[in-house]
């Protein structure tokens, strides 16, 4: 078993059920395609918890090997592997029934690619965006060394995660969230409205 298979079966197996506060999510694709997910990780919030799932996705495409050096991930991790519409019907409800939290817009955009490329509807989520939030919990961070980057907040922040894994950088992002909130009071830039999470930007 490859290393990104042993960290991958490290997270739960299944989605949580319940309600969470928020769930943050990431992607991590084969190619330049934003569609391409070859790894999908949610970290589900509730009060004083974080749980982590993830599954790896078999894009049925190539793997560039610059995205294989950023995330490790290659054709063989993905063999046997649910293809992406049969990994949304694992996550959609747990994204549609919360509010998103993404670390930039491109896990969404992601989504947005695939859903298209399959013929599928795309993903009813309420979409947040961690990097609006830190930069308005953290403006000291703004054009320093990396401004308000995952990796840059990991050092910032004194977060622990494993950087480019799905599982590992959707925590990072609700962290960055729940460090935020402690910062300030209260989450930067949401509010709730209707058990809905919405940017104020």
């Amino acid at each position: 078993m490859s290393d990104l298979l042993r960290r991958t079966a490290a997270h739960l197996t299944a989605p949580p059920e319940g309600r969470f506060r928020f769930v943050a999510v990431d992607v991590e694709t084969a190619n330049r395609k934003d569609g391409s997910i070859c790894q999908i990780g949610l970290a589900f919030v509730g009060d004083g918890t974080v749980e982590t799932f993830s599954m790896l996705v078999d894009p049925r495409g190539r793997f560039d090997p610059g995205n294989v050096r950023v995330h490790g991930i290659v054709p063989s991790d993905v063999r046997g592997a649910p293809r992406f519409p049969e990994a949304l019907e694992v996550v959609r409800d747990a994204m549609e029934r919360h509010p998103l939290v993404q670390h930039s817009r491109f896990d969404q955009r992601a989504f947005d690619a695939a859903c298209r490329s399959h013929g599928l509807r795309s993903v009813d989520g309420r979409w947040s965006d961690s990097v609006q939030i830190a930069r308005k919990a953290f403006p000291e961070l703004k054009g320093a060394g990396g401004g308000h980057g995952l990796a840059n907040l990991k050092r910032a922040l004194g977060l622990t995660f494993r950087h480019h894994d799905a599982g590992e950088d959707a925590r990072a992002a609700a962290q960055v969230v729940l460090a935020a909130e402690k910062r300030l009071g209260t989450i930067p830039a949401l509010r709730w409205r209707a058990e809905q999470l919405e940017m104020d930007v």
